[in-house]
């Protein structure tokens, strides 16, 4: 039903534990790099990393490196000057726009483009015109897709957040509603849809099968951790046949 995107972080924040100072010495590891090219062989359709304006795991070198090898990339980024013009030159094949607070451990909620449009709108269209897909990571809220199209994104992510930490059945098919919504939304507009952040081997499957026009899965935490018991490879390829709905 989706194609999978495997975030690699979490990859580089296992090196950052240890090689902070010198995280490109012959002895850092793990390599994301590696991680990346490993992952699409496993079957990841994109390879999608975060660039921190504090590069706090992914760094700089990181991303262009990855660029080199991979066949898609996915970068994740805040709606700043310096990493627009970062994108502009790199030309990942897509970008996803994600806010950013430098106290929070990991991205706590969608981008607020309501009432924003105007501000989002020439940024946006900059990277579109490098040939950049550009997306919009949003919350599973009607006002916010049709923001997204008014500011001219190419495709939604729906923050899964609120699905993934739901423990009730029922404040689970709460949320299922809201995704189902934004992704019909999404659809009648004109947008492709994704999705991301908490989903695991847990939950993705019920998710899947329940929204509707998923084009891509974005994950990476629940498969780094799945990694340290099967091996990398296989905790993607694992999550690619959930993905499809297998």
């Amino acid at each position: 039903m989706a194609s999978l995107g495997v975030n690699i972080d979490h990859v580089a924040t296992l090196r950052q534990a240890r090689y902070r100072a010198d995280p490109f010495s012959v002895l850092a590891e793990p390599d994301p790099t590696e991680a990346a090219r490993l992952a699409e062989e496993a079957g990841a359709a994109v390879v999608t990393a975060h660039l921190r304006e504090d590069q706090r795991h992914i760094q700089r070198e990181d991303i262009l490196r990855i660029r080199r090898i991979v066949r898609r990339l996915n970068l994740e980024m805040a709606f700043l000057p310096e990493m627009i013009a970062f994108a502009c030159e790199l030309r990942p094949d897509e970008v996803c726009l994600v806010p950013e607070r430098r106290e929070e451990v990991t991205t706590e909620g969608g981008l607020n483009l309501l009432g924003q449009e105007e501000r989002f709108r020439p940024g946006i269209a900059r990277l579109r015109a490098a040939g950049i897909l550009v997306t919009a990571f949003i919350d599973p809220v009607e006002a916010q897709v049709r923001a997204a199209r008014a500011a001219g994104a190419d495709c939604v992510e729906l923050h899964t957040g609120g699905y993934a930490n739901a423990i009730r059945v029922e404040d689970q098919e709460k949320e299922i509603a809201k995704q189902t919504a934004a992704a019909d939304l999404a659809h009648s507009l004109g947008l492709e849809v994704h999705a991301g952040h908490g989903l695991t081997y847990r939950n993705v499957r019920r998710y899947v099968a329940r929204v509707p026009h998923l084009h891509t899965l974005n994950i990476g935490h629940a498969i780094v951790c799945r990694a340290l018991w099967v091996g990398w490879q296989k905790a993607i390829r694992e999550m690619v046949g959930l993905a499809a709905g297998e």
